[in-house]
């Protein structure tokens, strides 16, 4: 009986310095993670509320009183044709510039990982669009796709084309801010592909080889493809935010036009916010972007995220 007791007050013992370890693991979790708990709340979640509590109201800056108005917004969006225009400006610009940007990239980055003779400076070129002031890149693109003196329109008039007016017309201003919008973004994807491509390693090209994966091509789709699953996952998550959030060249080229051609979300909310001042009406429609971007993110996700898996 004694010895029973003994192992019981043992075993007993034991759990208590187990709970107590774990709390104390717990607790230094907590205190690791409370800083960026604390800046994400401050920084994120608690503007991101105080958004859709004016969305709900009727908050002009400049007047007094704020009255709440319910899902009156809202329903205000459903008929707005200058909202609905950019929604669907936005969703083409988007499903322009994702796919080509993300391909673009990823032959950019297998052409330099190809043991290609000036590696470093092509990778360079590649990724100057990317560091470069957006702001000043667009009044070059201005001049390059101008009407009369632009090179572009310049060039095409040498092969007997009269090129069109890229940025003046409303059949083609929007497609001319995809095409810059791909230049700007193939550089990022590229880097991220290269960091893929270097993870993968070089003893499943040699298996690849030997299963008869004679080609580049077929070595591509038995091995690199699948091993850049994750990459891809990630990579075109970045590109579908990047490209919903497209508001500098916008706001920069065109302001819009011609005809609200090229009219995009955020330069909607920015016109709506500030410069006629109705905060709690671009609230709601900030509330709408945020709730499409997540629902875009959480579909993309889960069909990349179950190819991943199945590879």
């Amino acid at each position: 009986m004694a010895s029973l007791a003994l192992s019981a007050g043992v075993r007993a013992g034991v759990s208590e310095s187990a709970a107590a370890a774990r709390r104390s693991e717990a607790f230094a979790g907590w205190r690791l993670a409370g800083p960026a708990v604390a800046f994400l709340a401050l920084l994120i979640l608690l503007p991101t509320l105080g958004v859709v509590a004016l969305s709900l109201t009727d908050f002009e800056l400049g007047y007094d009183g704020v009255r709440f108005v319910g899902l009156d917004n809202y329903f205000e969006l459903l008929e707005d044709r200058t909202f609905l225009i950019s929604l669907g400006n936005t969703l083409t610009y988007t499903l322009v510039v994702t796919p080509l940007s993300i391909l673009l990239g990823l032959g950019a980055a297998l052409l330099i990982e190809a043991e290609m003779r000036g590696r470093a400076l092509f990778r360079t070129i590649y990724f100057l669009p990317v560091v470069s002031l957006l702001v000043a890149m667009a009044t070059v693109w201005q001049y390059l796709l101008h009407p009369t003196i632009g090179p572009v329109n310049a060039l095409l008039r040498l092969v007997g084309i009269d090129g069109p007016n890229w940025l003046g017309s409303s059949d083609t201003v929007l497609l001319s801010l995809a095409f810059i919008g791909v230049w700007q973004a193939v550089g990022f994807n590229m880097v991220l592909f290269l960091a893929g491509l270097t993870a993968i390693p070089r003893e499943l090209y040699a298996a690849a080889e030997v299963d008869r994966a004679a080609t580049a091509w077929d070595r591509f789709w038995l091995v690199t493809w699948p091993m850049l699953a994750p990459t891809t996952l990630f990579v075109v998550t970045i590109s579908v935010i990047n490209a919903v959030k497209v508001f500098e060249t916008v706001s920069t080229i065109t302001q819009g036009g011609p005809n609200r051609a090229s009219e995009v979300l955020l330069w909607t909310i920015y016109q709506e916010g500030f410069v006629y001042l109705r905060v709690g009406y671009a609230s709601a429609m900030t509330v709408v972007f945020l709730a499409i971007l997540m629902v875009l993110m959480v579909l993309q996700y889960r069909a990349l995220d179950r190819r991943v898996h199945y590879t």
